[in-house]
């Protein structure tokens, strides 16, 4: 790794906590006058909207004429070669709920491909990181996926689209699963979702209908952790948030089979 490259990671490290600080600061402190609705169940406040101005403002200083996939829209520049691909605060609901459970995550893009990938678990002040090529860390520590072996012993997160459109086939998913596996989970903030399948908290996480911004980093720090993620098929079109399953090696066959009989059985 050059030191050019290593002192971009140091810096944007910085950025990242310094943003999920900003964030801490201001729980509690949104009323609901500051809340805005974007679209059923999908909320934003000032803090979403300054926390992404910190994040841009830095970013660009670090890669002068970089472009930028933004949540909140501060700016949205796909022709650039530099695309830093943002959500200021995944888990916003949770956040004005004062839920313990919300984020920061950046992506960064070169040339089509995303090659490093930062997850701040705000409240826990745990930072998930990976490197195209480096590994997967927390808090500077390398981590890896679980070793869990069985479906049964597993623990599976997922979350719900904003508009369901296929309530039948989403329940089929979660019935199986109760009855095969150790657990599920629905969080609320799909970036810690991959984090914690990177450092063995989850054995895998699956949702559908996201945006590039929920996924980009997870999905760098779940395979550097040596993690597989697919679309529900078992295939690669998983980048844009359509379809995504992030999961360890032994867990996947099953749930990805679980997926493919409730998609016939509906």
């Amino acid at each position: 790794m050059s030191n050019e490259f290593s002192v971009l990671i140091s810096n944007v490290f910085d950025l990242v906590r310094n943003t999920g600080l900003f964030i801490k600061s201001e729980l509690g402190r949104v009323s609901n006058a500051q809340i805005e609705t974007k679209a059923l169940n999908s909320l934003v406040s000032y803090v979403d909207k300054k926390a992404e101005e910190i994040l841009v403002s830095g970013l660009s200083s670090l890669i002068p004429d970089s472009g930028f996939v933004t949540e909140e829209d501060t700016v949205d520049d796909l022709s650039k070669d530099y695309i830093w691909i943002i959500d200021p605060l995944d888990g916003t609901t949770n956040f004005l709920r004062q839920i313990p459970h919300f984020s920061v995550s950046v992506a960064l893009q070169i040339n089509g491909e995303i090659i490093l990938g930062f997850v701040y678990n705000i409240m826990l002040d745990e930072m998930f990181s990976a490197g195209k090529g480096f590994g997967a860390f927390m808090n500077n520590q390398p981590i890896n996926v679980s070793e869990t072996n069985n479906f049964s012993e597993a623990i599976i997160a997922t979350g719900f689209p904003y508009e369901v459109q296929n309530e039948q086939f989403l329940a089929k998913v979660i019935q199986k699963i109760m009855l095969d596996a150790r657990g599920i989970r629905r969080f609320g903030s799909a970036a810690l979702d991959l984090a914690y399948v990177a450092i063995g908290r989850f054995d895998a996480y699956y949702e559908c209908c996201l945006n590039p911004w929920d996924v980009a980093a997870g999905i760098l720090i779940v395979q550097e952790a040596g993690g597989i993620v697919t679309d529900y098929s078992g295939d690669n079109n998983y980048e844009n948030g359509k379809e995504i399953i992030a999961s360890t090696p032994k867990v996947l066959p099953k749930l990805l089979n679980i997926i493919r009989e409730s998609r016939e059985e509906n």
